[in-house]
């Protein structure tokens, strides 16, 4: 399977079954797709092919093409293929069986520490971090028991990661400091390393916990939807006052703190913002150098959904974002856009190229009151409770529809290019706007299809710069 756009005078052809990128001149790119057709037909020899590709060609040009001036093409395409790098074989759905049938590790939680929050955030999925009315702070002993749980339930699996998520877990500090203690705890006898995450809407940051964090948390989400307007809108007090003067002056301190690193400022678009490339614009001016700002997902009923309508708008924005992003790391002034980075190398392993964060089965989430649910979003919908920490996975029926959930179980994944770029997407998603976690977010992939596109180019364009440089 080969993906073929155009970006930013960039022709650039994505083998999506190795994942090599090319990019190529005009003739090249139109050729492609003409010789994976006539290899379709079992068409062989350089001439051949190449007397297809001029008949094809010809057909939608008023100049007729010489059969003869596409074998030098033809014969470097074909030498691509050979070397494993153009119209390959699916490397990938061999593993499903074994996949499916894996044993279950688990390895990562996210610890509800707080269903309460001091700020009434317009999009929140978790309704004011209450999750379905039910206000509660985690106790020491319940995270106890959900970090045992997580030790006794990780097999050989040495390092682990833990989440302090909300609500705010702000409103609750002392029990994450006493469960980091906990975990540490645990690591020698165990032969385990906790790695220890917060994300907070920053209100209540101050010096002691900023000491702490910087010392015990490997990495911290920073909640802050961009420009002041816009932030104050989506974010603001239950009061209805704003919150983004009280909070960036403390988020600048934990991004220089930190040495511009392991951070993330973490905003979301919506529909007030469809210019949303003006608010990482911002955010950069402001000297962050690592954002993140992902669009809202909400049901059409709320004034700030995005709607299918918005989508050319909202690809156009990814677009322009891209071009700053590549302006601003030329300058030397450069951040770092998470939906951006993308690794055409390594990359993820096969388990996550084929089910992503792993919900349900590698990552669970851990409400205060000490429930197991498949992932934060997930949190309040009876359906999908797993178990408790006392009485460990009860539902594993539950578990092994999320362990069967992959690319291949989703019908609209099988033949998508960006399949192994997002792993199949969300599955609360998927969840929630088709009814089955095997289902998808429509607007969703339309938009994660594009910022894959995106982030392609922009290596390119940064590989060119590069090149340059050393002429």
């Amino acid at each position: 399977m080969i993906h073929q756009y155009v970006s930013n005078g960039y022709n650039i052809v994505l083998d999506v079954n190795s994942g090599c990128v090319h990019v190529v001149d005009e003739i090249t790119y139109r050729v492609i797709p003409l010789v994976e057709e006539a290899l379709a037909q079992n068409t062989e020899g350089i001439g051949n092919l190449a007397a297809y590709a001029a008949g094809r060609l010809s057909e939608s040009s008023e100049e007729p093409v010489e059969a003869l001036a596409l074998q030098e093409v033809i014969g470097e395409i074909l030498e691509l293929k050979e070397a494993g790098m153009l119209y390959t074989e699916d490397i990938y759905e061999q593993y499903i069986d074994e996949f499916k049938n894996r044993g279950t590790v688990v390895k990562a939680l996210c610890l509800h520490i707080a269903h309460d929050c001091n700020l009434a955030c317009q999009y929140c999925f978790a309704q004011e971090g209450e999750y379905h009315g039910r206000k509660a702070l985690m106790s020491f002993e319940v995270g106890r028991k959900a970090l045992d749980f997580l030790v006794a339930s990780s097999g050989s699996r040495v390092n682990l990661e833990v989440d302090f998520f909300g609500g705010e877990p702000l409103l609750n500090w002392q029990v994450v400091k006493d469960l980091v203690a906990y975990g540490r705890s645990l690591e020698e006898p165990h032969h385990k390393k906790f790695r220890f995450t917060l994300t907070t809407n920053g209100v209540l940051l101050n010096d002691e916990i900023l000491e702490f964090a910087n010392k015990e948390m490997a990495n911290i989400v920073l909640s802050i939807d961009g420009r002041k307007k816009i932030h104050d809108l989506m974010r603001p007090h239950r009061g209805g006052q704003g919150s983004y003067d009280e909070v960036v002056p403390k988020y600048k301190k934990v991004a220089e703190s930190r040495n511009q690193m392991n951070y993330y400022v973490r905003g979301t678009f919506t529909r007030n913002n469809l210019d949303f490339a003006e608010d990482v614009r911002h955010l950069a001016d402001e000297g962050f150098e690592q954002i993140s700002v992902e669009p809202v997902v909400a049901a059409d009923t709320e004034a700030y959904a995005l709607r299918e309508e918005d989508i050319p708008a909202i690809l156009a924005e990814y677009d322009k974002l891209a071009l700053e992003y590549i302006r601003r790391k030329k300058e030397g002034k450069g951040f770092n856009f998470f939906h951006f980075m993308i690794d055409l190398e390594g990359g993820p392993c096969v388990a996550k190229r084929l089910s992503g964060c792993g919900s349900g089965t590698e990552y669970l989430a851990v409400t205060p009151w000490g429930d197991f649910y498949p992932c934060h979003q997930f949190v309040g919908q009876e359906e999908f409770l797993m178990g408790n920490v006392d009485e460990g996975i009860i539902r594993t029926d539950i578990r092994d529809t999320f362990k069967r959930c992959n690319v291949y179980a989703k019908e609209k994944c099988r033949d998508c290019f960006a399949k192994f770029y997002c792993s199949g997407g969300c599955a609360a998603n998927a969840y929630h706007f088709s009814g089955s976690i095997d289902g998808a977010y429509d607007l969703g992939c339309e938009l994660q299809k594009k910022r894959v596109e995106c982030a392609i180019m922009i290596k390119a364009a940064l590989a060119d710069e590069e090149k340059e440089k050393t002429l």
